[in-house]
């Protein structure tokens, strides 16, 4: 079984910073891309940020110079470093992977449970 466990979310004022890391466990042969989304009650779950393997990232425009997104592949293990914070930034996060647990089957895809992130004075 695979798992991927958020930390990090929490309470923070507008122009701070918070850095949500994303551990993946379990049976993994490789990750390909790891990603970070969010969510806010009664809209769709959104991209944020997503990174390859080989370290390429891609983020929305409304994150885009603010947060940045990382890995270390020997730990299996995503970073979003989250600077200038707004409260429009206040969701649930969720990390995201597609994983392969062996060589002789495809890659799936994962989620986390998800990290809540509140900016708020």
């Amino acid at each position: 079984q695979v798992q991927l466990v958020e930390s990090g979310g929490g309470l923070v004022q507008p122009g701070g910073s918070l850095r949500l890391s994303c551990v993946a466990s379990g049976s993994i042969f490789s990750i390909n891309n790891m990603g970070w989304y969010r969510q806010v009650p009664g809209k769709q779950r959104e991209l944020v940020a997503i990174i390859t393997s080989g370290g390429i990232t891609n983020y929305s425009d409304s994150v885009k110079g603010r947060f940045t997104i990382s890995r270390d592949n020997a730990k299996n293990t995503a970073y979003l470093q989250m600077s200038s914070l707004k409260p429009e930034d206040t969701a649930v996060y969720y990390c995201n992977a597609d994983i392969k647990r062996d060589p002789f089957h495809p890659r799936s895809e994962y989620w986390g449970q998800g990290t809540q992130v509140t900016v708020s004075s």
